[in-house]
């Protein structure tokens, strides 16, 4: 049984440490702020410039004016701070972000990331991504393991324009937990009953499979 969304964010969490800066990123890596584990203190940071985020509100907690970089509505803390998204930035590229949570187009082997545009296809710009993976310690990626036609997403080599080369440290997908080092990328975790051949039969890229996985 595949992870669901909620799943792979829950997954996520665990990469947190007691202390760390995050960034989460627009998708399903906004839904780790729900499972941050108990006696865990994260920061939460939004490039659009806030420091605390507290969790997605409920209905009755809704402010139109709180929102974070993808325009959802947030919450905050008694510990948050605002200031300029230059300033957020700032953070970013002065490598001050722990660890960045963010979604994916494509990921190849080697750790390159494709995640802000089809050719094509109308966008919006960049945003923050290029940023993020520049200057953040450890990239984490939440994806489907496959896109909507079944075509593979973790691949020999990303087809589409890159967001940044070699970045990638973890991929979270709904089939199990990939790391990517210099030695190339590892399976190291499934999915409730997904076996290693149904992930290989899915993946384009090449990988190692850890130790008493089967």
């Amino acid at each position: 049984m595949a992870w669901t969304r909620q799943d792979m964010a829950r997954r996520a969490a665990q990469e947190l440490q007691d202390g760390f800066y995050v960034n989460l990123g627009i998708g399903i890596p906004t839904l780790v702020a729900n499972f941050i584990p108990d006696g865990i203190n994260v920061t939460l940071q939004s490039e659009n410039g806030m420091l605390g985020m507290g969790p997605f509100p409920t209905e009755d907690e809704i402010d139109p004016d709180l929102i974070n970089a993808g325009k959802q509505t947030i919450t905050e803390l008694d510990s948050t701070s605002y200031f300029s998204s230059a300033d957020s930035f700032g953070m970013i590229r002065g490598g001050h972000i722990a660890l960045s949570i963010l979604g994916a187009m494509q990921v190849a082997q080697n750790g390159d990331l494709a995640n802000w545009m089809i050719p094509g296809k109308m966008v919006k710009g960049m945003g923050g991504a290029m940023d993020l993976v520049a200057g953040v310690k450890k990239v984490v990626i939440i994806m489907d393991h496959n896109a909507r036609d079944g075509s593979a997403k973790f691949l020999h080599e990303c087809t589409l324009p890159l967001t940044g080369v070699g970045v990638v440290d973890m991929i979270i997908s709904d089939v199990g937990v990939f790391t990517i080092d210099e030695g190339g990328a590892t399976l190291i975790e499934l999915a409730p009953d997904v076996t290693v051949e149904e992930v290989q039969n899915r993946t384009e890229a090449s990988f190692k499979v850890a130790e008493g996985l089967s």
